[in-house]
C-alpha cells in the first residue's frame, strides 16, 4: 500500500472506530459488535506500526475510552487507567512476547499469569481505611463516572475489606452479568414489553449507569478483580508477582476469577487458551479470550507503558463470530445446472476458529443488494458455525480504488451466450455445468492427480459452496475453509488438505492426462511425454508444457507416432485456447510441478512391447504398474488383441484372461512380471 493510500485509509478507520466507539462507551448504543470493533482496530494498529508516521494523538490506538456521561459526578483516577493491545492468533501473541524480550534484551523466565478475559466494563475501586470509598468507570482512562451507590448494590464487592489490608487500596476489575441473569433480565424486560439487551456486556454497563440504585440493585452484577494500582520498588516489594496480587485480593475478601493460573512459557500459555475455548461455553459468564500477563512485577512495571497500553500485558483473544476483511476479487462459478454464482475472494480472515478465504455471494441480485466491490472493507459473520457469510459492506472506508463487479454476459466455462433465469444467471448450454464437473472429476481420478479424499459428492459440495471455480483452485483451498463447512471437522479437514498437498508433484503423462483434453487417453499422453521429453526440453511447471506445445504445429504433432489428423487437431486448438493458458498458470501459481523422470541405461528394454493387465496386484496398484511399463519403454492396452505381448495376470483375474488364453498370448504372473521390471 502507497502512503498516501495509507493515510487515507487510516483516517477512514480512524472515524469509524471513532463513531463506533462513542456510541458504544459514551450513548450506551452498539453500532457494530465489539469484534468487529476490535478488527477495525488491529487493521489501524497493523497499517500505523508500518507508517508511524501517521500515527496522531486523536488516534483510537492512543486512547483508552470515551468521555464520562454528563450525568454523573466526575472522579479523577488515582493513576491512568490503561486498556490492553490485542492478539488475535497465534503469530500476534509470538510478536508480543518477541517486542517484550527485545525491549529487555534478554529472555523473561519469570513466566506468567494466565487470567480469563471477561466481556464486561471495567472500574476502578477505592478503600480507605478498609472501607469502599468510590467505584468509578474507566471512562477515558484518566477520569471516570461516579457510580459509586451502583457498585454497592453489587454483592461480591465488599463494603469493608478483611485481612490485613493497607490504609489506601486501589483494586481493579471488571463488572459483569451471568448467563443465567442476563436470561432472566431480558425474560422479564419480555413480559413488561420492554427492548431486550442485545448481550451481557451491553446489560452490564447499562444497569451501572442508572441513575436509581434500585434498578441496579434489581439486576444482580457480580464482579472480579484482576489488580492492584500501585507504582515503584515499595508496591513490587509488597506483591513481588501478579499471583501474589491476586493472593492478597482474595485475603481482602475480594473476588479473583478461580480460573487464572501461572504459567512457564508461551507454549503453556498456549494449552491454557485451548483448554478454556474448549469450556467456554460451559462457563457461567461471557468471555472473550485470555489476558497474558508477566508474572514478575518489578519486570511488569519496568516494562512500563506504550501507547496507552502496558507493555508487560496482552489480551489473547478467541477467533470471533464476525471480522472485517478485504475483498480480494469476485469470480464467478458454474454449477451442475449451468448456474453461475459469484463468489468472493477474501483476505484470509480467522472467523469462529477457522481461517476464511471465500465467501459465497449467491447471486447477482445479492452483489447488488450488499453494493460488494472488489477492495471493499466487509463484514463477515459465521454466527452458530455456520457457513460464512458477508454481512455489510463498510461503505465509508472506501478510498475509490475500489471496482465494481459485472456479471460476465458469456460463460467463463464454456464461452456460451448467459441467460437470465429467475434470481439466476445461467449459461445456455443445458451441459455445460455437468460437463465442467466431469472434467474436474477426470482431473482427480486415479490415472491423473490420484487425490483419493475428493470424490464426487465432496467436490460438487465445493463447488456450491463456490470454493472452487475450477480444478487449478482445488490447490489453494484452505483448511478452515473446508472446516467451517457443515459436517467437515477439523481432522477431514486437514487430512483433505494434506492429500492435496502431497499431490502438488505429478508425473509429466499423468499431468497431461488429467487436463482432458479431447483424444488424449492415458497411452497419448505417455507417447506425448515420451517424445517430448526424448527432445531435451526443460520441463518444471504447467507454462512450461504450454511453451513446448506452442511451438509445435498440427504438422508436428502428426509426425509424432500414432497421432492422427484429429489427435493432432485436438492438442493444437486446446494449447491455444485463452481459458486453458489461464488455467494452466493458475495451476503454476498454485505450485504445481511436473516430473519427468530421469532415463536410466536399458530404459527402453520394454520398446515395442504391448501389456494387459488384469485381476488385483500385491505389491503395487495397477496405475503404479502401468507408470513402470510406459517408463521402460512399453504401451499399456485395455483390451487383448493381436498386438498385445504379455498379459499380467493378478489375482481373481477377469475374462481378459480366457481371451489372451485363447488367442495365445503370453500369460505371466504378478512374480515374472517384477522379475522383467
Amino acid at each position: 500500500m502507497e502512503r498516501n493510500e495509507a493515510r487515507s485509509k487510516i483516517e477512514k478507520l480512524k472515524k469509524v472506530i471513532d463513531r463506533y466507539r462513542y456510541s458504544r462507551l459514551v450513548l450506551n448504543k452498539e453500532e457494530v459488535s465489539p469484534s468487529v470493533e476490535d478488527s477495525l482496530k488491529k487493521e489501524l494498529f497493523d497499517l500505523e506500526n508500518k507508517f508511524p508516521e501517521f500515527i496522531t494523538p486523536d488516534s483510537p490506538s492512543q486512547r483508552v475510552g470515551g468521555k464520562p456521561l454528563r450525568q454523573f459526578k466526575k472522579i479523577q483516577h488515582e493513576g491512568r487507567m490503561t486498556s490492553l493491545n490485542d492478539a488475535f492468533d497465534e503469530e500476534d501473541f509470538r510478536d508480543w512476547f518477541k517486542r517484550l524480550e527485545n525491549f529487555f534484551g534478554a529472555k523473561i523466565n519469570s513466566g506468567f499469569y494466565c487470567d480469563l478475559k471477561m466481556d464486561g466494563l471495567a472500574v476502578e475501586l477505592v478503600y480507605e481505611n478498609g472501607f469502599l470509598k468510590t467505584g468509578s468507570t474507566r471512562g477515558d482512562g484518566k477520569v471516570g463516572e461516579d457510580i459509586t451507590e451502583n457498585v454497592k448494590t453489587i454483592e461480591s464487592i465488599p463494603l469493608k475489606l478483611r485481612g490485613d489490608y493497607p490504609a489506601r487500596l486501589v483494586i481493579r476489575g471488571e463488572i459483569f452479568v451471568t448467563k443465567k441473569e442476563f436470561e432472566r433480565v431480558n425474560k422479564n424486560n419480555e413480559k413488561r414489553g420492554e427492548k431486550a439487551f442485545a448481550n451481557p456486556r451491553n446489560m452490564a454497563a447499562g444497569t451501572l449507569r442508572q441513575l436509581d440504585p434500585k434498578t441496579t440493585a434489581s439486576r444482580k452484577l457480580s464482579f472480579f478483580s484482576y489488580g492492584i494500582y500501585g507504582e515503584g520498588s515499595e508496591h513490587w516489594r509488597k506483591y513481588p508477582s501478579h499471583k501474589a496480587e491476586y493472593e492478597s485480593l482474595l485475603s481482602y475478601g475480594v473476588p479473583v476469577n478461580p480460573e487464572g493460573k501461572v504459567v512457564r512459557s508461551p507454549e503453556e500459555v498456549e494449552n491454557f487458551k485451548k483448554q478454556i475455548e474448549k469450556k467456554r461455553e460451559r462457563l457461567p459468564y461471557e468471555i472473550d479470550g485470555i489476558v497474558v500477563t508477566v508474572n514478575d512485577s518489578e519486570i511488569y512495571g519496568r516494562a512500563g507503558i506504550i501507547g496507552k497500553a502496558p507493555r508487560g500485558a496482552v489480551a489473547y483473544k478467541f477467533s470471533p463470530k464476525e471480522a472485517t476483511t478485504v475483498v480480494k476479487e469476485i469470480k464467478v462459478q458454474v454449477g451442475r445446472t449451468g448456474a453461475l454464482t459469484p463468489v468472493a475472494v477474501l483476505e484470509p480472515v480467522s472467523v469462529g476458529g477457522v481461517t476464511i478465504t471465500h465467501a459465497s455471494l449467491h447471486n447477482y441480485d445479492e452483489v447488488r443488494r450488499l453494493g460488494i466491490r472488489v477492495g471493499d472493507t466487509v463484514i463477515v459473520s459465521r454466527a452458530g458455525d455456520v457457513i460464512p457469510q458477508i454481512t455489510e459492506v463498510m461503505k465509508n472506508l472506501r478510498t475509490g480504488k475500489e471496482k465494481e463487479f459485472r456479471m460476465p454476459t458469456a460463460c467463463p466455462v464454456d464461452g456460451s451466450r448467459v441467460k437470465k433465469d429467475g434470481a439466476i444467471e445461467r449459461c445456455s448450454n443445458p451441459r455445460c455445468g455437468a460437463r465442467h464437473r466431469e472434467s474436474i472429476y477426470h482431473f482427480v481420478s486415479r490415472s491423473a492427480f490420484d487425490i483419493r479424499g475428493l470424490g464426487s459428492k465432496i467436490i460438487d459440495r465445493f463447488m456450491d459452496e463456490g470454493l472452487i471455480v475450477d480444478a487449478a483452485d482445488i490447490f489453494t483451498l484452505k483448511k478452515g475453509d473446508i472446516e467451517s463447512l457443515e459436517r467437515f471437522g477439523e481432522k477431514s479437514a486437514e487430512n483433505i488438505v494434506r492429500e492435496i498437498e502431497e499431490k502438488k508433484h505429478i508425473l509429466f503423462s499423468r499431468f497431461l492426462y488429467a487436463l482432458g483434453i479431447f483424444h488424449v487417453g492415458e497411452e497419448t499422453a505417455a507417447l506425448l511425454t515420451r517424445e517430448i521429453s526424448g527432445e531435451g526440453f526443460r520441463i518444471r511447471k504447467p507454462t512450461d508444457i504450454l511453451r513446448v506445445f506452442k511451438m509445435k504445429s498440427k504438422e508436428n504433432l502428426r509426425e509424432i507416432r500414432d497421432i492422427g489428423p484429429a489427435v493432432a487437431e485436438s492438442i493444437f486448438e486446446w494449447f491455444r485456447e485463452s481459458r486453458n493458458i489461464e488455467f494452466l498458470t493458475k495451476l503454476d501459481k498454485a505450485g504445481v510441478e511436473i516430473i519427468i523422470p530421469k532415463q536410466i541405461a536399458g530404459s527402453r528394454k520394454f520398446g515395442g512391447m504391448v501389456f494387459v493387465l488384469t485381476g488385483s496386484l500385491d505389491s503395487m496398484s495397477r496405475e503404479e504398474a502401468k507408470e513402470k511399463i510406459r517408463y521402460f519403454g512399453g504401451e499399456v492396452s485395455e483390451s487383448v488383441s493381436s498386438k498385445t505381448g504379455f498379459l499380467v495376470a493378478g489375482g481373481s483375474p477377469g475374462s481378459k484372461y480366457e481371451k489372451a488364453r485363447k488367442m495365445g498370448v503370453k500369460i505371466i504372473s504378478e512374480a515374472e512380471f517384477l522379475e522383467m521390471l
